[in-house]
């Protein structure tokens, strides 16, 4: 089996589970307890964010831990935008993950904000006219995601946070699926706010981080007992917090090479589904885009089923976003993208990590196309794609 599905999850990475292992049994304490137990969970918590922090360019104590990206995003965007005073209006884009979507959501629902959807090109890109033009006096805050975890699109990112910056606008950014594959230095990027989510780079599901610049308020999203500075309440997922410190490091070791190895074999996997699958074709924008994912429209053909002849062929992919999993519509992103409903339901998405050779990835373009062809002449074409 080749696993192609790492933008829903990656597995947990040796070197993570051992580095977690002590903190699950001999320091399993409370690290607000004010005792010995307590005391070494709280310095492993220290330690484990000052790495983070480490990775990410910024001070130990802009490092929020939380329970995952989604949770991340919510305290971003909610605990932004509420303790900003200068409006009740947010800026964002069609495409980003439901966990921004909904928050947004819930502002205009709940707190009488408005919201202004930055449109995107075929090729998934923000254009920075049309971003700095939906920007207003009210705007409260701007949230534009790093790298699309669809269509693998990167956004520019840093030119989009100097616009709102202008306008005296906090920008935050979405950077679950570009963690692991690009740079997340925080001062680069230029961002006052940027959610990761261990699971996507080898630690475990149920912990993440984000990032928020000290001088910008935040609304906690939680409220109780006042961890995390007041931030975000809840007794520390201390061991969670030393396993993503640990894939965080072991992600930034040999970035630049391991991204530019991965971005050839990329090229090389794309080239051959086009070849190979009749009609295929390539989502998001062609070259800025994530080394370690690769997207398909197979227009008049079954995305489903095309998923289910892969599995049979020993390949694990998707048809989009897992957090989306058992919904019946079409893709959000695909849409917004441009394409017609019935296209959107033909997606069939790619995502790897580092582990998967080029050798390994060569060998699955054939088999994309064999699958395609198998669905075609079972007679899945039109009438399958609705």
């Amino acid at each position: 089996m080749i696993y192609l599905d790492a933008a829903a999850t990656a597995p947990v990475r040796r070197e993570v589970l051992e580095a977690m292992w002590p903190y699950l049994t001999g320091d399993f304490g409370n690290p607000s307890s004010h005792h010995g137990v307590g005391e070494s969970a709280a310095r492993a918590l220290a330690d484990a964010r000052a790495a983070v922090a480490a990775w990410l360019g910024c001070r130990a104590s802009e490092v929020v831990f939380t329970s995952g990206g989604t949770e991340a995003d919510n305290l971003a965007v909610k605990g932004i935008a509420l303790a900003n005073p200068r409006g009740r209006h947010v800026v964002t884009t069609p495409i980003e993950h439901e966990a921004v979507l909904e928050s947004v959501d819930h502002l205009v629902r709940l707190h009488g904000f408005s919201v202004t959807f930055v449109p995107v090109g075929r090729d998934g890109l923000v254009a920075p006219d049309d971003f700095a033009a939906a920007l207003r006096p009210d705007t409260t805050l701007a949230s534009v995601m790093l790298a699309n975890n669809e269509v693998g699109t990167v956004q520019p990112v840093a030119e989009l946070a100097a616009l709102a910056h202008e306008h005296g606008i906090p920008f935050h950014t979405d950077a679950v699926q570009a963690a692991g594959w690009l740079p997340l230095d925080v001062g680069t990027l230029g961002v006052d706010a940027l959610s990761v989510s261990g699971h996507k780079l080898g630690a475990p599901k149920g912990i993440g981080a984000l990032f928020v610049r000290g001088r910008i308020p935040l609304e906690p999203v939680l409220h109780g007992g006042g961890q995390e500075r007041g931030r975000r309440s809840g007794t520390e997922n201390v061991a969670g917090a030393v396993g993503l410190a640990t894939a965080a490091r072991l992600a930034a070791d040999g970035l630049a090479e391991r991204a530019a190895a991965a971005a050839a074999a990329r090229d090389a996997f794309v080239a051959a589904v086009l070849a190979e699958a009749p009609g295929a074709e390539l989502t998001g924008h062609p070259t800025e885009r994530l080394p370690g994912t690769a997207s398909f429209v197979f227009p008049g053909v079954n995305g489903e089923a095309v998923l289910l002849e892969l599995e049979r062929r020993g390949v694990v992919s998707s048809s989009g976003s897992a957090c989306a999993a058992g919904s019946e519509d079409a893709s959000h992103v695909l849409l917004a993208l441009g394409y017609p409903e019935d296209v959107a339901r033909t997606a069939v998405r790619f995502s790897w990590g580092p582990d998967v050779t080029a050798e390994r990835l060569a060998a699955v373009g054939p088999a994309v196309g064999e699958a395609v062809r198998a669905v075609s002449r079972l007679g899945d074409g039109p009438r399958g794609a609705h």
